[in-house]
């Protein structure tokens, strides 16, 4: 059922995460898509930011850099931006704001494309806000009291939580909001900075520096790098 999906803690397009990103292209196309939609609020010193280093690191592959530059709906509605997906051996979702990702690209023809690429057998990865859009909850990380985005839905059995390691310091309830009455056959992982976890929809290996965590209600279970886990 489609390609590898990686889920990233941190660490897109730098040397750190070279060897990830090399596994999920491995024999497939070189043909590196990169969509910085997360970052597009930020404006266009950011995303030149995000293009670079997206160059950078397909440079180091020795792969095709496609930018897929989406920065709101009428963007995701562009067929011939949808249309450079095609072919694609790897699509990348960077980080930014989680929400906006979600409300931008769901049930647009760019994400059509994408979801189709990956249905195809393209490996599709998110980070951070990236990761996090790709599930079925997408909280906000700016106005806690709001309600959570239901996401792009790709993977709605599970609910991520990126930059564990530090995430708490930063959005102390984020813990808390993603353990609030979690669905019944919902899994809430927590991933570490410069960690991926790769596979999907349901089986998953930890690549990376760090650690991925299966959280519960007081409960935290550790997988190192070179794990395997089960999200179903």
């Amino acid at each position: 059922m489609g390609g590898q999906i990686a889920l990233v803690g941190s660490g897109e397009y730098l040397p750190v995460m070279t060897a990830v990103e090399g596994l999920l292209l491995a024999g497939q196309p070189p043909r590196y898509v990169q969509l910085a939609t997360a970052a597009a609020p930020e404006g266009d010193a950011s995303l030149a930011r995000w293009y670079a280093l997206g160059r950078q690191q397909a440079d180091r592959l020795g792969v095709e850099q496609v930018v897929v530059d989406v920065r709101d709906r009428a963007g995701a509605d562009d067929p011939e931006l949808a249309a450079l997906v095609a072919g694609a051996g790897l699509i990348y979702l960077s980080g930014g704001n989680p929400t906006y990702v979600a409300q931008t690209l769901r049930d647009t023809s760019v994400w059509a494309a994408i979801r189709g690429a990956w249905e195809g057998g393209a490996s599709l990865a998110g980070c951070s806000a990236g990761a996090m859009c790709l599930t079925g909850w997408v909280p906000s990380m700016r106005n806690l009291g709001a309600h959570a985005d239901p996401g792009l839905g790709l993977l709605p059995h599970l609910r991520v939580i990126p930059h564990f390691d530090r995430m708490l310091s930063w959005v102390p309830d984020i813990l808390t909001r993603a353990l609030l009455r979690t669905p019944d056959g919902v899994t809430v992982l927590g991933i570490d900075e410069d960690t991926a976890l790769v596979g999907g929809p349901d089986e998953w290996t930890v690549h990376g520096r760090q650690s991925v965590w299966v959280l519960g209600e007081g409960s935290r279970q550790e997988h190192v790098p070179g794990s395997r886990l089960v999200t179903r």
